[in-house]
C-alpha cells in the first residue's frame, strides 16, 4: 500500500512538469502573435472603421426621421388698432382715428410640435457617395496586405538574425574545440623546446580572443530575443528554444507584375472612388425630395383678452356708457394642426458652391492619377534593383562557399604543419581565423539572399513565406 501510495505521489508531481514542459514557438506562431500585437496594423484595422461607419451612414439616410419640440412661457402681447377714415356722405361721415384700439393678450401660452421627414430622392448624390466609400474601402483593404507584408518582413528578418547568431555560436564552439586541441599541442611542444613561449602565448591569446567573441554573442542573442519578444509578446524563456538554421531560397521568376502591388491597387481604387466622388458633386442642380409630416399642439391658459377703449360705443342719450373688451377665456386649444406633403429642394443658383466642390473632387482625381504614376516608375526601378540584389547574393553564396572550403583545407594544412613543428603559431592561427571568417561570410551570404529574396518577392506582392519556413 505504501509502494502504491509513494508512486502516485510521484506521478501527482511529476507526469504534469512533462505535460507542462514548454516547447519551442515555430515561425508561424510568432508571425501570428506578432499580426496581433503590431501598433501600425491595429491603428489602420481602426481608422478603416470610420470607412465603416460613413458606409453605414449612407445606408441609413433613406430612414425617416422624427423630431419632437415644444414651449411653454408667459405670453403678453398688444396690437395697436387705428382706424381709417370711413365717409359715405351725406350719410356717414367717421373721421381718421375715431376708434383707436389697443388690444392686450396676456397669458401661458403651451406649444408642442413633432416633425416627420424622410428623404425620398436625392438627386443620385447618395448612390454614387456609397459607391466612392465602397472604392474606398477597397483601398484600404488592400493596405493592409502592405502593413502585413511588413510585418512579415519583420518577424523573418528577425528570426533569420537570431539563426545567424546560432549559426556564428557553432562556428565558435568548434573554434573552441579546434584551439583547445591545439593547445595541448603547443603545450608539448614548449615543453620539448619546438617552440618559443611567444609563440604559445599567441595560441592564449587567441583562446582570450575567443571568449571575447562568445561574451559578444551573448549580447547579441539577448537583444534579439528581446526584439522578438516585444514584436510577439512571446515569453523569453520560449524563445530561447528556438534553434533556427539558415538555408538559401530558390526562387522562380516573377508571375504578377508591379501592377499587383498593393499601392498601385490602391491607387486605382481611389481613383474609381474619386470618379464617384465628381459624379456625386455633379448632382448639385438636381432637385432632392423629401416626404414631410407635422403634428401641432396650441395652447393657452389663463389668458385675459382686453382692450383700452370701448368696442361698443356709448350711446349718450340714452345714458349708456359703452364697453371694454375684457374676457377671461378657459383654456384654449387646437389640436391636432396636421400638415403632410412632398417637399422639394431646387440649387437653381447656389453661389457656384456646387460646381466648386466638383472641381475640387477633379483636382483630388488628377493628384491621384500623378501619385499612381510616380508609383510605377518607382516600383519597375525598385523590381530591378531587387532582382539584381537576389542574384549578386546567390552568387556571393557560390563565391563564399568556395572560399570556406579553402580555408578549411589550409586550416588543415596548417594544423599538421604546426603538429610537426614546420610552421608558427601565428599561421595556424592565422589560418583559424581565416577559416571563422569565412564560415561566418558563408552564413551572412545566405542572410543576405534571404532577405533580398524578400524583397524581390515584395516588389510583385508575391510574398509566400512558405518558400523560406515550415508551416503547417
Amino acid at each position: 500500500m505504501k509502494n502504491n501510495l509513494l508512486i502516485f505521489t510521484f506521478s501527482f508531481f511529476a507526469f504534469p512538469a512533462f505535460g507542462w514542459a514548454q516547447s519551442a514557438p515555430d515561425f508561424k506562431e510568432l508571425l501570428d502573435s506578432a499580426m496581433v500585437r503590431d501598433s501600425n496594423l491595429k491603428m489602420q484595422i481602426t481608422q478603416n472603421k470610420l470607412t465603416d461607419l460613413d458606409e453605414h451612414k449612407l445606408k441609413d439616410i433613406f430612414l425617416p426621421t422624427l423630431e419632437l419640440s415644444g414651449k411653454a412661457g408667459y405670453l403678453n402681447g398688444t396690437a395697436r388698432l387705428t382706424s381709417p377714415e370711413f365717409n359715405l356722405a351725406p350719410f356717414i361721415n367717421i373721421p381718421e382715428g375715431t376708434f383707436n384700439n389697443n388690444f392686450n393678450v396676456s397669458g401661458f401660452s403651451g406649444i408642442a410640435k413633432a416633425d416627420a421627414k424622410m428623404l425620398l430622392y436625392s438627386g443620385g448624390k447618395v448612390k454614387y457617395m456609397k459607391k466612392a466609400v465602397e472604392e474606398k474601402k477597397k483601398s484600404e483593404d488592400i493596405l493592409l496586405e502592405k502593413t502585413k507584408d511588413e510585418v512579415i518582413a519583420t518577424i523573418s528578418k528577425a528570426y533569420d538574425q537570431l539563426a545567424l547568431i546560432h549559426q556564428s555560436k557553432k562556428v565558435l564552439d568548434e573554434s573552441k574545440k579546434r584551439l583547445d586541441i591545439n593547445r595541448k599541442t603547443a603545450d608539448k611542444a614548449l615543453g620539448y623546446g619546438l617552440i618559443t613561449p611567444y609563440d604559445h602565448k599567441k595560441i592564449e591569446l587567441a583562446q582570450a580572443t575567443l571568449d571575447a567573441k562568445m561574451v559578444e554573442y551573448e549580447g547579441k542573442k539577448e537583444l534579439l530575443l528581446t526584439q522578438l519578444y516585444i514584436l510577439t509578446g512571446i515569453n523569453r524563456e520560449r524563445l530561447r528554444m528556438i534553434d533556427p538554421v539558415l538555408s538559401p531560397v530558390e526562387l522562380l521568376a516573377a508571375e504578377k507584375g508591379i501592377e499587383q502591388r498593393a499601392e498601385i491597387r490602391a491607387l486605382e481604387h481611389g481613383i474609381s472612388a474619386a470618379d464617384y466622388k465628381i459624379k456625386a458633386e455633379r448632382t448639385w442642380m438636381i432637385p432632392k425630395v423629401q416626404l414631410m409630416a407635422s403634428a401641432y399642439y396650441i395652447g393657452l391658459y389663463g389668458n385675459r383678452i382686453k382692450s383700452s377703449e370701448n368696442v361698443i360705443p356709448a350711446v349718450p342719450i340714452l345714458g349708456y356708457e359703452g364697453k371694454k373688451l375684457d374676457w377671461r377665456p378657459n383654456n384654449i386649444n387646437v389640436f391636432p394642426l396636421i400638415t403632410a406633403g412632398v417637399g422639394f429642394k431646387w440649387e437653381i443658383f447656389d453661389g457656384k458652391e456646387g460646381k466648386h466642390a466638383e472641381e475640387t473632387a477633379k483636382v483630388g482625381k488628377e493628384v491621384l492619377q500623378n501619385q499612381k504614376e510616380d508609383a510605377l516608375k518607382k516600383l519597375t526601378l525598385n523590381l530591378a534593383n531587387n532582382q539584381t540584389n537576389y542574384d549578386i547574393a546567390s552568387a556571393q553564396i557560390t563565391l563564399k562557399a568556395k572560399e570556406k572550403e579553402l580555408a578549411k583545407n589550409a586550416l588543415v594544412q596548417a594544423e599538421k604543419e604546426f603538429r610537426y613543428g614546420m610552421s608558427k603559431s601565428s599561421q595556424l592561427i592565422d589560418a583559424e581565423n581565416d577559416l571563422e571568417v569565412a564560415e561566418l561570410e558563408y552564413q551572412n551570404a545566405i542572410f543576405n539572399q534571404r532577405r533580398a529574396g524578400i524583397e524581390l518577392m515584395r516588389s510583385t506582392q508575391e510574398l509566400d513565406i512558405t518558400k523560406f519556413y515550415l508551416i503547417p
